[in-house]
């Protein structure tokens, strides 16, 4: 990584990533539905199989002042793995300082050395300031492309019918 402010994330950063998530999902304007904990967070990137992985950005004192977690994807159409942002938060007074920049520029180089197609994240569409921040990097909005999610009841409803299908 060329830029010094930027590592991979450590076991010891942990409380401080969880602490940026529980912020970043005040921010999204639904802190209720956040219920990570640290230990949860610290199993999956440093289980023994883990799926998640993570970058840190430290501000001028070596404090986390922002995150990046991430996991692969895989593109049919392109053959080719992908990585999927799943959260990116800088802290509000850390910003304006390349620090977003920055941690954007550690996952598209993993990407170059790891022969990942594709970078790629949503964003909430009412989010303007970091809409014009992708923008500026050269990321496209998938405007024809609406994301789907089974959760809660409706996930288990339909694994439970799944799961009473397959017995009959």
């Amino acid at each position: 990584m060329t830029d010094s402010r930027i590592r991979r994330i450590a076991r010891a950063d942990v409380p401080a990533a969880v602490a940026l998530v529980h912020e970043l999902a005040a921010y999204e304007r639904e802190p209720e539905s956040c219920r990570l904990t640290e230990e949860q967070l610290s199993r999956a990137l440093f289980g023994p199989d883990p799926k998640l992985f993570g970058h840190v950005a430290t501000d001028a004192d070596g404090a986390v002042a922002g995150v990046a977690l991430w996991f692969l994807n895989f593109s049919t159409w392109r053959g080719e793995h992908g990585l999927y942002l799943e959260d990116l938060f800088v802290r509000p007074d850390q910003r304006g300082g390349g620090l977003g920049r920055a941690l954007l520029t550690a996952l598209a180089e993993e990407c170059l050395a790891q022969g990942y197609e594709r970078l790629e994240w949503v964003v909430l569409d009412w989010n303007e300031p970091a809409i014009g921040f992708y923008r500026s990097l050269g990321a496209v909005a998938m405007d024809d492309w609406t994301v789907n999610r089974l959760t809660g009841e409706a996930l288990q409803a339909l694994g439970a019918a799944a799961a009473t299908a397959g017995r009959g």
